[in-house]
């Protein structure tokens, strides 16, 4: 007979063919409480079809234990066979002592398949078998979470807490705050987030902690919480990111551009960084490293469009028509819908003389921007230089609805008469 020790052997060697002749021999003569304790490790390790094959011959010697059917259709859920999970949980009777945990797990299922209301109802219908059993409350408050019903999780929890209910690994500070902050709740998300901090100092309650006090416009407390993730986990790349982004808030830009530089030290493939990096250097008069830095996040994402509308922005406010074209042109390409660039692309052509494609992307910008007085100005005028005077005075009309009282408009439109 096959030995534990030896199927462990052939899973650290990683032979399968080896693994499965061990199991087939095992399975025959094996202890089952040893059997079953070998498919809860197998599970754990990732070794599914295994585990489940161990499940099978159990439930094959013990046919009415429901706990190993429930055991396998969560490894079947993890195997994405579905329909197989489900049938195994529909077998389990309504008076078998495991049919609230199969009714948990069936919730499971709906839940994962987007079936919120059937996932909900499985859960009030084991709630209503125990009633005094926390964990139920705190799976409907998740589903509820899940389904976008914050505030009815928010009270589940609340309620849980104020009743000094525990539960191993939850903490119900922080699943408050996480509830409250996935509404956009940020204000009555910070106290949790706190409270939270207080029982135990973990890196995603700082950072939660820090979103909180950045979106109630508290950045000084956002930038402390973030230094003290930093110290905590250098390699949190989404920390300097946010923190460059409070300082900037808060009008300190050169102590933003050093936190986005030191986050690039961390991490020199974001491609966010490199565009809030570019940002910065232009703000602060640094332009080769905008413009460099704009330039890498385009590198690392050729379709990144708002890294191109960026660096466009910039070379159409200096003129820059030969460097708009080559950067748009690449990314028109790619066949996406890049209007929000057109007019700086229309623009540019006219300054280089290339009036036909002006024309082109004059005609292609105006279905987006026929409400931007500024934009439709600029194209009345090209219309007029092109000698399109039936077009142009179409376009004034426009522009005087949007501008009555704007002279400029109906003088050039008296000037045709």
């Amino acid at each position: 007979m096959a030995t534990v020790e030896e199927i462990l052997k052939a899973v650290e060697t990683g032979d399968m063919g080896k693994l499965n002749a061990l199991l087939d021999s095992y399975l025959l003569e094996g202890d089952p409480d040893e059997q079953y304790g070998l498919s809860e490790w197998l599970g754990e390790i990732g070794f599914v079809e295994e585990a489940v094959k161990v499940l099978e011959h159990l439930e094959y010697l013990f046919p009415e234990e429901s706990q190993l059917k429930i055991d396998r259709a969560n490894l079947l859920i993890e195997a994405d066979r579905e329909d197989e999970a489900l049938n195994l949980l529909m077998e389990i009777p309504k008076d078998d002592e495991y049919y609230a945990q199969a009714l948990v797990t069936l919730a499971d299922l709906f839940q994962l398949q987007g079936l919120m209301e059937a996932a909900e109802n499985r859960l009030n219908e084991a709630i209503a078998l125990l009633p005094a059993e926390p964990l139920l409350m705190q799976a409907k408050a998740e589903l509820l979470l899940d389904s976008g019903r914050y505030l009815e999780s928010a009270k589940i929890y609340q309620d849980l807490k104020s009743d000094g209910v525990e539960i191993d690994g939850v903490n119900f500070s922080e699943r408050l705050a996480e509830v409250y902050s996935a509404g956009a709740a940020y204000e009555e998300a910070l106290p949790f987030y706190e409270e939270a901090l207080e029982d135990q100092v973990q890196p995603d309650v700082l950072f939660g902690a820090a979103v909180a006090a950045f979106q109630t416009q508290q950045y000084e407390r956002a930038v402390q919480r973030l230094d003290e993730l930093i110290v905590l986990d250098p390699d949190y790349f989404s920390a300097y990111l946010l923190k460059a982004q409070s300082l900037n808030m808060a009008e300190d830009y050169k102590a933003a551009y050093e936190a986005i530089k030191e986050g690039l030290k961390r991490d020199e493939f974001d491609k966010e960084l490199y565009l809030f990096a570019g940002k910065l250097a232009l703000k602060l008069g640094n332009t080769e490293d905008g413009v460099e830095n704009l330039r890498q996040a385009v590198a690392l994402d050729p379709e990144y469009m708002e890294a191109i509308f960026a660096l466009v922005s910039y070379f159409h406010s200096k003129e820059m028509d030969e460097e708009v074209l080559e950067l748009v042109e690449a990314a028109i390409e790619s066949g996406d819908d890049w209007a929000g660039l057109y007019p700086m692309v229309a623009e540019a052509y006219e300054r280089t003389e290339q009036f036909e494609q002006a024309a082109t992307y004059f005609d292609l910008s105006y279905p987006a921007f026929r409400e931007d007085s500024e934009f439709l100005g600029k194209y009345v005028r090209f219309l007029i230089e092109e000698g399109k005077r039936e077009r142009a005075l179409e376009i004034l009309k426009e522009l005087q609805v949007l501008e009555p009282d704007n002279q400029e408009w109906l003088d050039m439109q008296q000037s045709f008469e």
